[in-house]
């Protein structure tokens, strides 16, 4: 797959071609403004902000399918994310990332890069028995298992790397660097 040949949907509904970002390397996140995840918000900022002149961008696209954490219209969670968090990276359109209306750019990354678990300890047990009932209504199109999930993309549109959201985001930034 080449994340480069995807379109997705602006804000505004307009479509945005993926090859905009062609030679530069990507953060792909389904994110929410209601989670416990939520201020991972903080260091995707600070990441973009010391890398996107190196070529980097974060692509952020809200996802109201975990326990209803981003409930707001895509205006609202804009002025969220910008308020509480200084966000200048795109933000796109709020979609789906699991169901029969996922959207294609999700379930085909998450196809390249299964769900492999979030880790050990009993906290992340915890939140996979929680994500498990969650995404029991996707059945097989499950693809997604919680908010901020990171796909990392590399210049030439090939998908190097999926994060689950409890991987600690300084491995996150060490997987950036060696891309870029």
């Amino acid at each position: 797959m080449n994340v480069f040949d995807y379109t997705v949907t602006a804000k505004d509904g307009s479509a945005v071609s993926l090859s905009q970002y062609q030679g530069k390397v990507l953060l792909v996140v389904n994110t929410a403004t209601g989670c416990g995840f939520t201020p991972q918000y903080d260091d995707l900022e600070r990441i973009y902000a010391a890398y996107r002149e190196q070529g980097f961008e974060v692509l952020d696209f809200p996802c109201n399918q975990f326990a209803d954490q981003a409930p707001e219209s895509d205006e609202e969670i804009t002025t969220f994310c910008k308020l509480k968090f200084g966000t200048e990276f795109p933000q796109f359109k709020k979609l789906d990332v699991n169901g029969e209306n996922a959207d294609p750019l999700f379930a085909d990354l998450a196809t390249a890069f299964p769900f492999q678990g979030f880790g050990r300890g009993l906290k992340m047990k915890a939140l996979e028995t929680f994500a498990a009932a969650n995404n029991k209504k996707y059945g097989d199109k499950a693809y997604i298992k919680w908010n901020f999930t990171k796909f990392l993309v590399g210049r030439d549109g090939t998908p190097v790397a999926r994060f689950e959201p409890t991987v600690d985001m300084a491995e996150v930034e060490e997987a950036i660097k060696a891309q870029l």
